[in-house]
């Protein structure tokens, strides 16, 4: 079964969107991705590496008339989010195909995302929840599903959600809450009421995040990452991990998840450190190849004092909350050191 993805990115993500594509090819037989480029430094480099499967189109030549009268009212980030709909519609109808799965630029995969693809079965669109640890639940706000790993068939009730959802984002996407709205994401909480065919995927190893990977434990069996639930002991093969507000910054430091989330170690050792060491690899040689920007968008200068004594406090509070033996600061410390993670 060949898969069809779709997602879109500019140079500041181009190291993300370059090694989401490098864990596709490790664990799919038949695939194309897909990249709508938002500049021209993004498109360039991705016509460079002349990948058969990658398929990287121009902003200019994607923007019609209603995208772009909305794309002046709106933001660099509610642009993007506004795109999303339209970007899988525009490659279903451009290249003929069968189905487009959006996927965001800031994933990697672990194992085949062809389990979901065939756990939908019949219906014409997958839709993924954020599956929210109770202390990180932001349904009202961000909504039950996220814009992470949507599949739309080439089918009329496929086509009749994916035209609403991107009129929707057309007329209405921007980063506030209002009529129960939110960007572009809010609208999925609709699609099932108002749609027929419209299947919620229900894999643990779909949509590992930040926001939910307080509820499972990780292990390595014979060389292969394990996801453990918490609540019941369930095994499963995590799919893809979600790198949600991982930012880089100079010098070399990268901010994991904000210092919002809880992220125990094993997480930094299966997850997050060798992800970052993928995208550090990816920027040498995207520098190596001539082309003179940062496609980690690391152009900031860190924040002189990241961990404010609020931050610190929650960190403390926390701790005890899991048992009083860290009342010496052992967990403050812990959580301090993991913070920030430099790299060479």
């Amino acid at each position: 079964m060949k898969l069809n993805f779709c997602t879109l990115f500019d140079k500041n993500y181009l190291a993300r969107g370059l090694v989401l594509f490098d864990s596709l090819e490790r664990v799919c037989s038949d695939f194309n991705l897909f990249v709508l480029a938002f500049d021209d430094d993004c498109y360039s480099y991705l016509q460079s590496i002349k990948k058969e499967n990658l398929i990287a189109v121009r902003l200019q030549d994607f923007e019609n008339e209603a995208l772009l009268k909305a794309k002046a009212e709106r933001s660099a980030a509610e642009y993007c989010w506004t795109c999303s709909a339209s970007s899988i519609h525009f490659f279903i109808e451009k290249y003929k195909l069968d189905h487009c799965t959006y996927i965001d630029a800031d994933m990697y995969f672990y194992s085949d995302p062809e389990v979901l693809i065939r756990e939908m079965g019949n219906n014409s669109v997958l839709i993924t929840p954020h599956n929210y640890s109770p202390e990180y639940d932001n349904s009202s706000i961000s909504g039950r599903y996220c814009v992470q790993f949507v599949c739309f068939k080439n089918t009329a009730d496929g086509m009749a959600v994916l035209n609403w959802w991107k009129d929707s984002c057309i007329d209405w996407c921007f980063d506030r809450v209002e009529d129960g709205k939110f960007g572009d994401q809010k609208y999925l909480d609709e699609f099932s009421s108002r749609f027929s065919g419209v299947y919620e995927c229900n894999h643990p190893g779909a949509g590992i995040a930040p926001w939910n990977l307080q509820q499972y434990e990780f292990e390595k069996e014979d060389d292969k990452l394990v996801g453990v639930h918490r609540s019941d002991n369930m095994k499963f093969v995590p799919v893809f991990f979600h790198f949600h507000g991982l930012k880089f910054y100079q010098n070399n430091i990268v901010n994991y998840a904000g210092g919002y989330y809880e992220i125990k170690a094993p997480v930094f050792e299966f997850f997050y450190e060798p992800y970052v060491q993928l995208l550090a690899e990816k920027a040498k040689n995207v520098r190596a190849s001539g082309f003179h920007f940062d496609p980690n968008g690391g152009s900031r200068v860190s924040p002189s004092r990241p961990l404010d004594v609020r931050l610190k406090m929650y960190f403390y509070l926390s701790g005890l909350k899991q048992s009083l033996r860290n009342v010496g600061l052992s967990y403050l410390r812990q959580r301090i050191s993991r913070h920030y993670f430099y790299y060479y």
